[in-house]
């Protein structure tokens, strides 16, 4: 009987923004909506960004990432992939745990967009006051 690989899963969010993340034992391959990494996200800021899991976990090279992102921008999709690969090395090796969560990683950021509120063009402005 062949051996199955194992995999890791995990959902990471920001913003509006959702990401489905797969981990699997391999060489490095990084793939985001069918794409690498490096072409998705363009900025170097942002493949940092999303690397500090991995650089943390020291798993940069020992695992396939297999990703799914949805909604929101370029930058909430970042932070919802970095927060499902933090989520994902967790479950595939408990001990990176303290070291992840101590650099803020496995945390949700909570900031969402305010709405808009009635009588007024956005969310805090306001239309010119004319005295007369």
């Amino acid at each position: 009987m062949a051996e199955q690989a194992v995999k890791f899963s995990a959902t990471g969010r920001r913003k509006t923004a959702v990401a489905r993340v797969c981990l699997a034992p391999g060489a490095g391959k990084n793939v985001v909506n069918g794409q690498a990494f490096k072409d998705y996200f363009k900025t170097e800021s942002l493949l940092q960004f999303i690397a500090q899991p991995l650089t943390l976990a020291n798993a940069a090279d020992r695992y396939d990432i297999t990703a799914s992102v949805r909604g929101g921008g370029i930058a909430g999709q970042a932070g919802a992939l970095r927060h499902g690969l933090a989520r994902a090395l967790v479950l595939a090796d408990a001990q990176s745990k303290d070291a992840l969560k101590s650099s803020g990683c496995l945390t949700r950021d909570p900031r969402m967009r305010e709405r808009k509120k009635a009588g007024r063009p956005g969310a805090r402005k306001r239309f010119q006051f004319s005295k007369r």
